[in-house]
């Protein structure tokens, strides 16, 4: 695949034509953003992600986390891994779902400290307290 090469809906096969269905559907916005565009050229990868990435962030559990946590998690993952058309999607979502200013000011401080400190605890080789550790069963 070539850069900005991104399948059209009048060049998508059925199941590619499903999938971008579905996310039309579970998304509710009628849109098909570039990113499962991109990847719709392997049908079989794309299939595979969206079912994941539906199950991971849609599909909610009364024990698990929350659509907005999700994306703040998935925002913050992104920033860290410097994926700038996720941070910019994710941004987008966790605005959508409430995300103030002062949260995103606030999220982006961890990151940076979280950045910080994991830079240097793994180049100190700091070993683990035995207290953070898991007990053994």
């Amino acid at each position: 695949m070539l850069e900005n090469d991104l399948l059209d809906d009048t060049e998508a096969n059925p199941a590619v034509a499903a999938v971008f269905d579905d996310i039309r559907t579970s998304r509710g916005d009628g849109a098909v953003n570039n990113f499962w565009r991109a990847l719709a050229h392997d049908p079989k990868l794309l299939e595979a992600t969206w079912a994941r990435m539906k199950a991971t962030m849609m599909d909610s559990t009364p024990d698990g986390l929350d659509p907005f946590s999700k994306e703040l998690v998935y925002l913050a993952v992104s920033i860290a891994n410097g994926c700038i058309y996720c941070v910019h999607c994710h941004t987008a979502a966790a605005r959508k779902l409430g995300m103030t200013e002062a949260q995103y000011a606030d999220l982006l401080a961890v990151v940076a400290i979280a950045s910080q400190t994991n830079a240097l605890a793994t180049e100190l080789k700091v070993p683990v307290d035995d207290a953070y550790r898991e007990p053994a069963e």
